[in-house]
């Protein structure tokens, strides 16, 4: 299968597994085992169920075919290109290809001059009436390209005003001064293209960045929007192999892929350019090889990640039927590789997610069911030794339960004790944890980098944030394994004194925001906190662009710790408080039957027929309970696609 007919099938898959989710939750409302948690659990599921994206970046210089070989992979089944591709300059800014059903086919363009506002591209995407909004006429083509030839647009401005809005001092516009004093620079900061392609409702989303000073000039794309990508292809012209400035960009927002490093593969374009009619096969195939060759040498990267092709003959190819010219482009070797990697990667995460909460959710109904099953056998048992017996002997079993109810009612008040002590755990990683400490670390640094004399001054203060950002993180760490332990010896007194069926309290970790942070310090050591940089700007410069760049996206992982931090705090306790309530209906269903027993001695055989009925009535419930949970494990065991070959497709 093509890329495209795999992320169709993937996308399927999910479609599946949302409406097997969806039987299994209606199957707990019917059977009212439902409650306001597991409805908190199954919103969360179905919220990444739908926001689930796949995101593949497109990153080169100008005129390496970007575009064209978008066109080639994912729209060529369109019939037509879907992106223009010209010689030259086609994509001046940062472009999104994605739908959004709850918007009608247009191009958003976000204006250059809001780089001049501390706001990122991100906050913006908040503020529809910032962007210029232009309507897609996707019954014509031609009208099609036209509007979105608006990613091409630039303007010229004094080449003071172009440094204000980030453009570097020494980039490639500073150089193509014209007469008055101007230079040239992209009219959007930022492009959003919403459109009803198939694959676009499936959930793909394609970035189409700009050439290099565009990259350097928008913090957001490298901080954010690329280290996010599930895949990143950079693209090199195969005629001139990689040039100082692909260098450079390989080097500055690529090469170092981290945990995403499988992710990144490079494309060698236009091949076709070396398809001589005066060689052989042979020769041809021998000089493209030694392009791959000479750039898996200049970039540090295997051979079998540099992919040579042709996009523009290969989607002529897809577009026109042409098995031998799409053969001869290499293009179905590039798909190959990234179906490989990127759907059965993608399915991974998102199993992951999914598995993680349908096991808390089945996990806590399983045990309600079982509370319940128990507790219904332990009347059963003690009702039957009833039988025969005398008015005494029925009396002694009431004040047995009733010892028992009360016993419990004390390791209640123990429970609600622990519960005061949970809060304020709560309250504690929250002080760590909370937007209220990192507000007052937030002003007091830049209220420091605002007063510095000495460069010295803007370096610690910028590490002092790092450090501190990092410290908070800790504190929250060693908050949440108090919580944790807390949590987990409260069960484990309940399950041993009270037959309660509880499992471990589910972790929470704080892992990967470290890790982002640290990658985040990163940057700025290389970028801003350096001494070269500190002594050739202006203070104020640096402080705004730390706090543009930088601190904005510290902020965005301390929001997103923050949600996931409630979510489990909120489900944390949950399955406890359950199974509580279920004993203590349990207990008022043993005391009635008691009563009704004294009350008439003749119907205990009743009662017994009622319980042996409730019974099998639970474990119909418990069967179709374990039903309708395999239906949702049948889709999750599903493998999607399998790892293949070239040669094998």
């Amino acid at each position: 299968m093509t890329l495209v007919q795999q992320f169709s099938a993937y996308s399927e898959w999910r479609n599946r597994l949302s409406g097997s989710l969806t039987d299994f939750r209606r199957w707990l409302v019917d059977n009212e085992l439902s409650d306001a948690q597991t409805d908190l659990r199954f919103g969360r599921l179905f919220e990444k169920l739908r926001e689930d994206r796949l995101t593949v970046a497109f990153v080169a210089e100008f005129s390496r075919g970007k575009s064209e070989l978008i066109n080639a992979i994912f729209f060529a089944h369109h019939g037509n290109r879907m992106l223009p591709s010209t010689v030259g300059r086609t994509t001046m800014c940062p472009t999104e290809l994605l739908y959004d059903s709850d918007k009608s086919p247009c191009i958003e363009l976000l204006p250059i001059e809001t780089r001049e506002t501390d706001t990122g591209i991100s906050g913006y995407k908040r503020l529809p009436e910032a962007w210029t909004s232009l309507p897609l006429d996707i019954k014509s083509p031609d009208a099609l390209q036209e509007t979105l030839r608006s990613v091409s647009e630039v303007r010229r401005v004094p080449l003071a005003t172009a440094t204000r809005l980030g453009f570097p001092e020494d980039g490639e516009h500073a150089s193509k001064v014209d007469a008055e004093g101007q230079v040239e620079i992209p009219r959007w900061r930022h492009a959003v293209i919403n459109y009803p392609h198939p694959l676009l409702r499936q959930g793909l989303v394609i970035l189409d960045t700009p050439g290099l000073n565009a990259i350097g000039s928008e913090p957001e794309l490298t901080l954010s929007l690329l280290p996010s990508a599930h895949a990143i292809l950079f693209i090199l012209a195969a005629d001139t192999g990689v040039t100082q400035s692909d260098l450079d960009v390989w080097n500055e927002y690529i090469g170092h892929g981290g945990d995403r490093a499988h992710g990144r593969i490079v494309v060698l374009n236009k091949i076709d350019g070396l398809w001589d009619g005066l060689k052989s096969e042979r020769e041809i195939s021998a000089e493209i090889d030694r392009q791959v060759r000479d750039s898996s040498q200049t970039l540090g990267l295997p051979t079998d990640r540099i992919f040579p092709v042709s996009a523009q003959k290969g989607l002529v190819a897809r577009v026109n039927g042409d098995e031998a010219l799409l053969e001869r482009s290499r293009l179905p070797k590039l798909e190959y590789v990234l179906s490989d990697e990127l759907i059965p990667a993608k399915q991974d995460i998102l199993l992951e997610n999914t598995n993680a909460e349908f096991s808390d959710i089945h996990g806590r109904v399983n045990g309600l069911l079982e509370a319940r099953l128990s507790g219904l056998r332990e009347q059963l048992g003690e009702l039957a030794e009833l039988r025969g017996k005398n008015k005494g002997v029925v009396q002694y079993m009431m004040g047995k339960i009733r010892v028992e109810k009360e016993e419990f009612e004390t390791a209640l008040q123990r429970f609600y004790a622990v519960r005061s002590v949970f809060s304020r755990l709560t309250n504690q990683l929250f002080k760590h944890l909370g937007l209220d400490s990192l507000r007052l670390l937030t002003a007091s640094t830049r209220q420091t980098m605002f007063e510095a004399n000495l460069s010295s001054t803007l370096s610690d203060t910028m590490n002092r944030f790092f450090s501190e950002s990092l410290l908070n993180l800790s504190n929250s760490e060693a908050t949440i394994s108090e919580i944790i332990a807390m949590v987990d010896a409260m069960q484990k007194k309940f399950v041993v004194e009270h037959g309660l069926r509880l499992s471990n309290p589910e972790s929470f970790s704080l892992t990967r925001f470290r890790r982002e942070i640290d990658r985040l310090q990163q940057w700025c050591d290389t970028h801003l906190n350096t001494t070269l940089h500190l002594m050739t700007h202006d203070k104020q410069q640096v402080t705004e662009r730390f706090f543009d760049e930088v601190a904005h996206q510290v902020r965005n992982l301390f929001e997103n710790a923050n949600r996931e931090a409630e979510s489990w705090i909120k489900a944390l306790i949950a399955p406890m408080e359950m199974q509580i309530k279920e004993r203590q209906v349990q207990f008022k269903h043993r005391l009635e039957s008691i009563k009704r027993i004294l009350q008439a001695t003749d119907t205990l055989e009743e009662r017994l027929n009622e319980l042996l009925h409730t019974e099998c009535e639970l474990l119909d419930q418990l069967r179709g309970f374990e039903d309708a949970a395999e239906a949702v494990r049948r889709v999750l065991r599903t493998r999607i696609v399998e790892t293949s070959s070239p040669d094998a497709a």
